[in-house]
């Protein structure tokens, strides 16, 4: 029997390109997007419409399959650098995760495949590489987008015990064509593109392109050990590298101011507040201020050994995400 795909939250960044991803690979794709989202990747075969907290309406879903090998990839969640806690993350990050889990086990799905965060593992020390680990919790990692991912995945892996089949993906910081969204580094992007930056800031990050994260999650719906964690990463870039090479893709205006962390520390309350005035999403704050100053360096050498995981080259990433913004009409 066929295996059906079925992809949560596919009009997201990742989710998109996921569903995209099972599609050229003649994959027999279903996908779950919340009520009012279109963006549908052409060759999926059915599309439902719910919201991961309503387990009802996720039910539809599993009801619909009947007795088809499911693989149940979870992609939906909120990303998010706000400082301030906010109910919603919670109840889409973890409950909604919960959902998923409960309604997988009940149906006896073939395998669940949960797309976590690089942010739900604990730090190491500065200096050492950051590798998978199967402990999770939530007062050992820093954030509340951290504290919801580390809940959800203990949850996920929680259901092991119960004959779950499962992988957990950790992504480092996603980045790449197709995000119909306005994620921060897509923003940034543009921002620089539309001639709209005049500085940068200190730190740095390791960034992935969204395609190998989708590919690297195909292999592991073929490949990957049950149970297993993976960290899908790259390399860490400092941002003023990442500028760098978006000049050589461009030709646009070189960036040469580059403010230290610790100011822009000071600054990221205001800019956070502002923000939240215009009904926008901050470009940065004092949770991804952190998230600069820490521990970036991870791993995936697991991924790479088991899966045949391989990155690509970020300014590959950066000239096929400018390209695609052009197309989009969101850059001049």
């Amino acid at each position: 029997m066929e295996d059906l795909y079925v992809v949560t939250g596919a009009s997201g960044h990742l989710g998109n390109v996921m569903a995209r991803t099972l599609v050229q690979h003649g994959c027999c794709v279903w996908v779950f997007l919340f009520t009012g989202e279109n963006n549908v990747v052409e060759g999926v075969k059915r599309v439902f419409h719910g919201d991961v907290c309503e387990k009802n309406s996720l039910d539809v879903v599993f009801q619909a399959a009947g007795d088809q090998n499911i693989i149940f990839i979870h992609c939906a969640g909120i990303v998010s650098i706000k400082s301030r806690y906010f109910q919603h993350l919670h109840d889409v990050n973890v409950g909604g995760t919960k959902n998923v889990v409960d309604l997988c086990l009940k149906y006896k799905v073939k395998k669940l495949i949960y797309v976590s965060s690089v942010h739900a593992i604990p730090e190491n020390p500065p200096g050492s590489e950051v590798t998978e680990t199967e402990e999770f919790d939530p007062n050992k990692v820093v954030g509340h987008y951290a504290k919801t991912k580390a809940e959800a995945t203990k949850y996920v892996l929680d259901a092991r015990a119960n004959g779950l089949n499962v992988h957990v993906i950790h992504p480092s910081g996603i980045i790449g064509p197709y995000d119909y969204g306005n994620g921060h580094m897509t923003t940034m992007i543009m921002d620089y593109c539309n001639n709209r930056l005049w500085a940068g800031m200190s730190g740095g990050y390791d960034f992935v392109d969204v395609r190998d994260v989708a590919e690297g999650i195909w292999h592991s719906c073929n490949l990957g050990r049950p149970g297993a964690c993976y960290i899908m990463s790259n390399q860490y870039y400092t941002i003023k590298e990442i500028f760098n090479v978006m000049y050589e893709v461009t030709g646009k205006k070189k960036i040469r101011y580059f403010l230290p962390l610790w100011f822009v520390k000071l600054t990221a309350p205001f800019s956070e507040l502002y923000y939240r005035v215009l009904h926008q999403s901050p470009l940065y704050t004092a949770y991804s201020i952190y998230t600069l100053m820490a521990n970036n360096r991870y791993s995936h050498q697991k991924a790479t050994r088991e899966l045949g995981y391989k990155p690509r080259d970020i300014a590959e990433t950066l000239k096929d995400t400018v390209q695609w913004l052009k197309e989009a009409g969101r850059i001049k």
